[in-house]
């Protein structure tokens, strides 16, 4: 091989392994410190000093709806957040509605939210994946009450 042929594969495998460790540093990065997140998408609430003028919904939920999801199993048994300040954040970052001390949990895992009277779950792009029953979710699904919702190794169900 010619000396100008081997300069351009060292050249292109330190370029490769460049963006191997840089790429590495941002995961690391993210699951250290999480996603930086507008308050206005934590809360649901509008800017400062912005009034919003959709009228408020009725909050009161129907008979036989579920009100709470419960963690059921896992490092935290008992933990609950209320379906009323939907949509909750479950993961380990300091912004979830559920917390959880899980290895196989992400800072940002899932979201619980509600479209109507119904309730979905969405994987945010989890290392690990969501679960409802034994399947792992791509796209929002429909969960309802008592159904398992397994992150990592917890899991949650909606309960009334």
């Amino acid at each position: 091989m010619s000396e100008l042929t081997l300069f351009l594969i060292r050249v292109a495998f330190l370029a490769i392994l460049w963006i191997f460790v840089l790429s590495a540093i941002s995961v690391i990065r993210s699951d250290m410190f999480g996603a930086r997140v507008p308050e206005t998408a934590r809360n649901g609430a509008p800017a400062p000093g912005r009034k919003s003028k959709a009228p408020k919904p009725n909050k009161k939920p129907r008979r036989g709806a579920p009100t709470h999801l419960l963690v059921v199993e896992g490092e935290n048994p008992g933990t609950r957040a209320e379906l009323a300040d939907a949509p909750l954040l479950i993961g380990r970052g300091s912004d979830a509605a559920i917390k959880l001390d899980d290895d196989y949990v992400s800072t940002r895992h899932a979201r619980v939210a509600a479209s109507g009277d119904e309730w979905f779950v969405e994987d945010l792009g989890s290392t690990n994946g969501t679960y409802v029953g034994p399947v792992r979710i791509t796209q929002p699904t429909t969960i309802g009450l008592g159904v398992q919702v397994r992150v990592g190794k917890t899991i949650l169900e909606l309960r009334k």
